[in-house]
Formats: structure tokens, C-alpha cells, sequence
């Protein structure tokens, strides 16, 4: 029930500052959008090492405002030079991107399906000790 809540609230929220929030100019929506990618792919990272058992909060802090600056420099160079540098960014972050969501979908899937195979046992335990008192 806290959980739905928080996501209404989260969601009113969001409406609110999106309707009130300056709309950012053409010329820097590439920027904007390497940078967020750069931000998703260090989220990701910090999911999977937080399943791995392995997070460092200096290192996902680091990771993440120093992937998405280093985007946008990339993103700037590629402008001034007139060569699309951002595509490599973007290949390579997206990749890690994917890589990361397939370890995280591996680890939930092995999760439930344990969770499903040890109640599936628990409910043939209690079938066999049911068939054992009857027949005694």
C-alpha cells in the first residue's frame, strides 16, 4: 500500500515539475540526451553491483557524474570537429546498458524460480505427510 502511494506521489510530482520546468533549447538536446544515458547506464551498473553484493557509493557517484561529463565533452569535441563522436558514446554505454539489465533480468529470474521450486516442494511435503497420517 506504501509503495502505490509513493508512486502516485512520485508521479504527481513528476506532472508538476515537467509542466513548470523550462523547456531546454534544440541545440543542447543532444547534450541532455548523452548525459542521461551516461546516468542510466551508471544506474544500471550500480543495480547489478548491488545484486553482486559489490557496491561502493564513491565509485556509483563517481561513475555516474563522470560518465555523463565526459558524454558531453565528447558530444562538444564531436560538434567542433563536425564528426558525430557522441555515436560512440552512445553504442558503447547503450552495450553496457543491456549487458547490465541481462545480468539483473538473470538474477531475478534465478530468484523466483527458486522461490517457485521451494514452494513447490513444501506443498509435496505436506501431500505426502497428509497421505502418510491418513493411511495410518
Amino acid at each position: 500500500m506504501i509503495i502505490m502511494i509513493a508512486i502516485i506521489v512520485g508521479c504527481i510530482i513528476g506532472i508538476v515539475i515537467g509542466l513548470n520546468s523550462p523547456i531546454i533549447p534544440y541545440t543542447y538536446s543532444g547534450y541532455l540526451a548523452i548525459a542521461i544515458i551516461a546516468a542510466l547506464d551508471s544506474v544500471f551498473g550500480g543495480i547489478t553491483a548491488t545484486l553482486n553484493k559489490n557496491f561502493n557509493l564513491k565509485i556509483f557517484i563517481s561513475g555516474f557524474f563522470g560518465n555523463a561529463i565526459l558524454s558531453i565533452l565528447l558530444t562538444y569535441l564531436g560538434q567542433r570537429l563536425n564528426v558525430d563522436i557522441y555515436l560512440a558514446a552512445i553504442v558503447v554505454f547503450v552495450g553496457r546498458m543491456f549487458n547490465n539489465l541481462a545480468i539483473i533480468r538473470r538474477y531475478l529470474i534465478e530468484k523466483f524460480s527458486a522461490k517457485e521450486i521451494i514452494n513447490t516442494a513444501q506443498k509435496m511435503k505436506k501431500k505426502r505427510e497428509q497421505k502418510i497420517q491418513k493411511n495410518t
